[in-house]
């Protein structure tokens, strides 16, 4: 069997898996208000069952092996990042807070300023 008639025979049975999960969520979440008159646990329950085996057969696809594959490589170049020390955080949020506080008086005395100089030219205003 050639690699093209694989891949398309997988993406059809990967294409009838991903409706038959997302059929599984929508039901959980249908059942949930069908129930009405049930207790909201058992109700709860019929969502989380509907999530739980949706995202169980989504995991069987193509795109759920790569989605997973994403999301370990993601944890691993997270546990790879240098976070920064409290001190280093607390000295950089110091710096943007002068940085934006400075900015925001230099901005008022220009307005102020502006305000002023159209004053002057054109008596408008108060």
């Amino acid at each position: 069997m050639s690699d093209t008639a694989e891949a398309s025979k997988s993406g059809g049975l990967d294409t009838a898996k991903l409706v038959a999960a997302i059929a599984l969520i929508l039901g959980g979440i249908v059942a949930y208000y069908w129930f009405a008159a049930q207790s909201e646990l058992l109700r709860g329950a019929y969502v989380a069952a509907g999530v739980v085996l949706g995202l169980l057969i989504a995991w069987q696809t193509q795109l759920g092996h790569n989605t997973l594959g994403f999301i370990l490589n993601s944890r691993n170049e997270v546990r790879k990042m240098v976070w920064p020390t409290r001190e280093e955080t607390l000295q950089t949020t110091l710096a943007v807070i002068v940085v934006v506080l400075v900015l925001g008086v230099l901005m008022w005395v220009l307005d102020l300023l502006l305000f002023w100089g159209l004053h002057g030219l054109t008596g408008q205003g108060s």
